[in-house]
């Protein structure tokens, strides 16, 4: 799984115990990112609908969320990824923008991304196996690439990582049925399920997903768009229809109200950071006209990127780190013996809840 902001790695086993404890079916994973909550639902025997607006997010869901492992010839997968491995470099528009006018890449590493992307699109796009190989293309970008893990930037010296050669291997796949959908989900939410479990982790500053992960929004579209930046990021993070109502303090309350208010579910898991622009009693306050509502908290490393320190353009340490640990926070709304019921799950697991 690549290296991403507001992931939920830490959170797994308790969301994991909440999803079992409710004895949920049918499950929404209205933010997706890079999938690793839907993925965990799907291991439960769930039908998981994955939903994001990002072109790699939609990947990601097409694969590990859609995809339905017992359908997918394992042998014809391993031949395709072993022939892309194989593939020259051959340098194009990802060597020249991520490689030479910016560091994301090594050139021997952004010329095997331009063969093999290129691949993919010429011999693969109308195989089901296409979000799989691109999938698997992303992840190995993502385990060589020079940076903290946002693409807003790049490190001043190569990684130690990105002298590694990329190399392509075969996604873990899981059984089950799912749904992929790119949709915008305030637009959706009021017409999908309804479902037994909902779970919303939508963004919570002004930091975009769209500029902070543009290079696998590029290498999705393969669309060589102009750019502007040292980042090199794509021109239309400059506009209107690329931007969420999320990342605005002035839009992201009425947002995230008619969306809590708009999810047909039983049980509604509500992700969020004690970094947000919205309290916990706020959150708490917008999941109110559930019968129910119980919150519990987790200590959280705060994201490498805000840990190695403030420095200025030089690269000169010039200022310290206020803090180097959150509260992940989760509201549970609904039925007060469901809640009950998944809260006790989660205290007897011992997962720690600090609140």
């Amino acid at each position: 799984m690549i290296k991403y902001i507001g992931s939920k790695r830490r959170l797994i086993p308790v969301l994991s115990t909440i999803a079992v404890a409710s004895g949920a079916r049918r499950a929404l994973d209205l933010f997706c990112g890079t999938t690793r909550v839907a993925q965990a639902f799907k291991a439960q025997q769930m039908t998981v609908t994955a939903v994001d607006s990002a072109r790699y997010a939609e990947v990601f869901a097409r694969c590990y969320v859609e995809t339905d492992a017992r359908a997918v010839d394992a042998g014809e997968l391993r031949e395709a990824i072993a022939y892309l491995d194989a593939l020259p470099g051959q340098p194009a528009y990802v060597t020249e923008t991520f490689c030479v006018l910016s560091r994301f890449f090594q050139p021997f590493n952004g010329e095997r991304i331009d063969a093999i992307r290129q691949a993919i699109e010429s011999e693969f796009a109308t195989s089901p196996l296409y979000p799989i190989l691109l999938t698997s293309l992303i992840e190995a970008a993502d385990r060589v690439d020079s940076t903290t893990g946002l693409q807003m930037a790049y490190v001043k010296q190569w990684s130690s990582r990105s002298f590694a050669p990329l190399a392509l291997r075969v996604p873990e796949l899981l059984a089950g049925d799912g749904t992929a959908l790119r949709a915008d989900a305030c637009a959706v939410a009021g017409e999908l399920g309804p479902f037994d479990l909902a779970y919303l982790d939508p963004p919570y500053n002004q930091h975009r997903y769209f500029t902070n992960y543009h290079v696998w929004e590029t290498l999705v579209a393969w669309d060589a768009p102009e750019h502007y930046g040292v980042a090199c990021k794509r021109v239309d993070a400059r506009a209107e229809h690329t931007k969420s109502v999320f990342n605005s303090k002035r839009t992201m309350v009425p947002a995230l109200a008619a969306l809590v208010a708009d999810v047909r579910c039983e049980l509604l898991v509500l992700s969020y950071n004690d970094e947000s622009w919205l309290s916990l009693d706020e959150l708490v306050a917008l999941c109110g006209h559930h019968p129910s509502v119980q919150t519990l908290s987790f200590p959280s490393a705060r994201y490498v990127g805000a840990r190695i320190g403030i420095h200025n353009p030089s690269g000169a340490k010039v200022g310290t780190v206020s803090h180097l640990e959150n509260l992940e926070h989760l509201v549970l709304a609904g039925e007060r013996r469901t809640v009950a019921r998944v809260t006790a799950a989660v205290e007897a697991a011992g997962l720690r809840p600090t609140g």
